[in-house]
């Protein structure tokens, strides 16, 4: 299992990764929004420095781009990002079925309340 630990939406299936055989521990937080969770997390824990992307994002299938659908959760992301990992944290887009697999080989998934669409972010911790 790799360093990274993703933040889960209330969409994604949480539960059918982390069950499979040798899967990511899966905890749950489902009261919570996952950028008041991220600002928690990484007031305590850094992002890689020495990856280029420490912080990957569930990218918009096109058909949902064609339509032109906007989100704003990822600004926020950056912003919550920037404000504890400097110099400027570069968020990575990640094809859907490519972010699932990635999410396979987590450390660990927080399913959180989070009802924005397209709200998954995957982040590869750094050392403390």
């Amino acid at each position: 299992l790799s360093p990274c630990t993703v933040l889960a939406d209330i969409n994604f299936p949480t539960h059918s990764i982390c069950s499979s055989e040798g899967g990511p521990k899966e905890y749950r937080a489902d009261g919570l929004s996952i950028p008041e969770l991220l600002d928690a997390m990484l007031t305590f824990m850094p992002l890689d420095a020495y990856d280029d992307h420490p912080v990957q994002l569930m990218d918009m299938t096109d058909a949902d781009k064609a339509k032109g659908m906007k989100l704003s959760i990822w600004e926020e992301y950056s912003r919550i990002c920037n404000k504890h990992q400097p110099p400027a944290v570069t968020l990575k887009m990640v094809e859907r079925f490519e972010f699932y697999e990635k999410a396979k080989k987590a450390y660990a998934i927080i399913q959180t309340g989070e009802t924005a669409p397209y709200a998954n972010i995957l982040l590869k911790r750094g050392v403390c």
